[in-house]
């Protein structure tokens, strides 16, 4: 466990892009720039209309510095002039204090609420769900679009209808971002949650499968489980599966710790 000061000094800004590549540039800057910002959450345009963000239309960066002993301007001036490298403009509603909800607020606001959504989206057999993965910046642009259209494919198909499909940045890296996918799709028109989650279950291989096929890892910062297992096992060379295979073996020979969630029954 890390125990650290509780932050003292707090900036905060968003801002916004004409499209998504100049948004995806200046973040690439941002992380490999030495600023390390605490919150540097990159939302592209069907993310922001979904959330209610912004001007809903824009790909916008939601920028924050957190110190507990020292302040944060002159970090977050520096980013911002990078963000300008790239056409970044800053949003000066985020600055307001008149009561209204800047662009972190309004998402923030939807990111707690998404929870509740699903649940009662759910119940009315829809099909409300989103999934993750990690890539190299030199791959991303080829990833991002790839996964767009195959997943956009597998929705249309699966469902029967076109849904919408939204990516966000979750964390970023020197190496590369943590896209974050979300997408809303009808699974059963009279609300039958046997059909939909059928459908959710199809829809889960079809996102694992384009991931991968696009140079993606299986998921970032959530556990593989049965839920990626399927890519995983496509994803992580033979021999260091037999080595956790081996492992578990010694260490739990009895098969009483998680069985059949990473590694196949038999095993």
């Amino acid at each position: 466990m890390r125990l650290q000061e509780q932050p003292r000094f707090r900036a905060s800004a968003s801002v916004r892009f004409a499209n998504m590549s100049a948004a995806v540039d200046a973040v690439r800057a941002l992380s490999q720039s030495g600023l390390y910002p605490t919150n540097c959450r990159l939302l592209d345009a069907a993310e922001v209309a979904f959330a209610g963000v912004g001007d809903r239309r824009s790909p916008t960066l939601l920028l924050g510095f957190e110190s507990a002993d020292h302040a944060v301007e002159p970090w977050m001036e520096r980013a911002l002039e990078l963000a300008a490298d790239h056409g970044g403009q800053r949003d000066a509603r985020a600055d307001a204090d008149d009561g209204r909800r800047d662009a972190a607020a309004a998402w923030r606001d939807a990111f707690l609420r998404m929870p509740y959504l699903r649940d009662e989206a759910t119940r009315r057999g829809a099909i409300l769900d989103t999934f993750e993965s990690a890539v190299t910046w030199d791959r991303f642009d080829a990833f991002h679009a790839g996964v767009l259209e195959d997943v956009g494919a597998a929705i249309e198909r699966i469902t029967g209808s076109e849904a919408p499909l939204s990516c966000r940045f979750t964390h970023v890296y020197p190496d590369g971002p943590a896209p974050y996918f979300t997408y809303a799709a009808v699974g059963s028109v009279d609300g039958d949650l046997a059909s939909a989650l059928a459908k959710w279950r199809e829809l889960k291989q079809a996102t694992n499968a384009a991931v991968i096929r696009h140079g993606g890892t299986s998921t970032h910062h959530h556990a593989v489980g049965r839920d990626h297992r399927d890519a995983y096992e496509q994803e992580v060379p033979a021999l260091m599966r037999a080595a956790l295979v081996g492992a578990k073996r010694v260490l739990d020979p009895a098969g009483v710790m998680n069985p059949g969630v990473l590694l196949r029954p038999a095993h």
